[in-house]
C-alpha cells in the first residue's frame, strides 16, 4: 500500500486510537502506511503530562506510543477490522535530548522494525523545529 497523506483532526483522532481525553497526546495523523506513521502534536498548558511548562518524559513516551497506535488504527480501519489495544511492553535505548515547551509543535515518526505474533517492535523519533527531541525503540504488545 502506498503512503496515504491525510489529516485527521483531534476530534476524529480518537476513532483510530484507544486513548481518550485528557490523555490524548497526538493531534493529527499526517501520513501513514503499513510500516510508518507520522503525527503532529501541539503542547498545551492544560495537558496532563505538562510539568513546569514542558512536556514530561512520560508525555514524550506516550506521544511515540500513540503515534504507533494511530498508524495501526488507521491501517486496521481501512481494512474494516476492529481497532486493537496496545500496551508498552518495553522501552529500549530511550534518549531525551530536550523537553518541548508549551506552545511547541512536535512531529513524531514511528517505523515498525519487526512484528512477531502479538508483539510489534518500533523505532520512534520526535522532533521540534527540525531538532531531535527524543528517540527510542519500543516493544508493543497488542491484545486482539
Amino acid at each position: 500500500m502506498a503512503i496515504v497523506e491525510m489529516i485527521i483532526l483531534q476530534d476524529d483522532i480518537t476513532s483510530i486510537i484507544p486513548q481518550r481525553p485528557p490523555f490524548v497526546m497526538i493531534d493529527k495523523l499526517v501520513s501513514c502506511d503499513e510500516t510508518c506513521s507520522n503525527t503532529i502534536f501541539k503542547i498545551t498548558e492544560e495537558n496532563v503530562l505538562v510539568d513546569d511548562g514542558e512536556l514530561s518524559e512520560a508525555g514524550i513516551i506516550e506521544n511515540i506510543a500513540q503515534t504507533a497506535a494511530a498508524g495501526l488504527g488507521y491501517v486496521t480501519l481501512q481494512s474494516n477490522t476492529p481497532i486493537v489495544i496496545g500496551y508498552i511492553a518495553a522501552i529500549k535505548n530511550l534518549e531525551i535530548f530536550v523537553q518541548p515547551k508549551v506552545g511547541d509543535i512536535i512531529q513524531t515518526n514511528v517505523t515498525i522494525i519487526n512484528q512477531v505474533f502479538d508483539v510489534t517492535i518500533i523505532s520512534g523519533s520526535v522532533k521540534c523545529n527540525e531538532i531531535l527531541v527524543a528517540k527510542c525503540e519500543m516493544k508493543i504488545f497488542t491484545k486482539k
